[in-house]
């Protein structure tokens, strides 16, 4: 993934992604934060470090269903939707790797949306209670994290090396 994407800085107030228009990258925050809002609503997250922007449309080719914007300096890596897309068709098995890490990502949010609008709390926290999953999605979860965390070492790693 890190030779098909490009890392790219984004300054505080800089917008990564705005609501309404087509999306043509799969944004993946190496470091900073993003406050993410939708129109009527406002503010409805802030994401950080592991987090990925972009997903859905990415998924569905949807226009965008957020803005999101740098609330500090944030360096992202950029995945082109076009590359990934093809890279993704020529080989099945990173593509089952790929959709099913998504997924699980996909899930993981919904969950935490789920959680806070039960609890009535502030958008920005985050409580899973311990009954909300089975000890097995947990493990997965788990493990995907682990991975997820060492690639983006990996991605980070490799956009600095690139860059410099």
């Amino acid at each position: 993934m890190a030779s098909a994407g490009r890392q790219r800085s984004f300054s505080p107030g800089e917008v990564l992604i705005e609501e309404g228009r087509d999306n043509a990258s799969l944004f993946v925050l190496l470091e900073g934060e993003v406050e993410v809002s939708v129109a009527g609503l406002g503010r409805v997250a802030l994401l950080g470090s592991g987090e990925i922007l972009g997903e859905m449309s990415f998924v569905d080719r949807a226009p965008l269903s957020a803005t999101a914007r740098a609330d500090q300096p944030t360096r992202t890596l950029l995945l082109d939707k076009r590359r990934m897309e093809a890279r993704l068709s020529e080989d099945a098995g990173f593509a089952g790797r790929f959709y099913r890490a998504l997924a699980i990502f996909l899930a993981d949010r919904l969950r935490g949306t789920v959680a806070r609008q039960k609890a009535g709390s502030a958008i920005g926290t985050s409580r899973i209670e311990e009954d909300e999953l089975d000890e097995t999605v947990l493990d997965g979860v788990s493990v995907a994290g682990l991975r997820f965390q060492e690639m983006l070492k990996t991605l980070s790693a490799a956009t600095n090396a690139a860059a410099g």
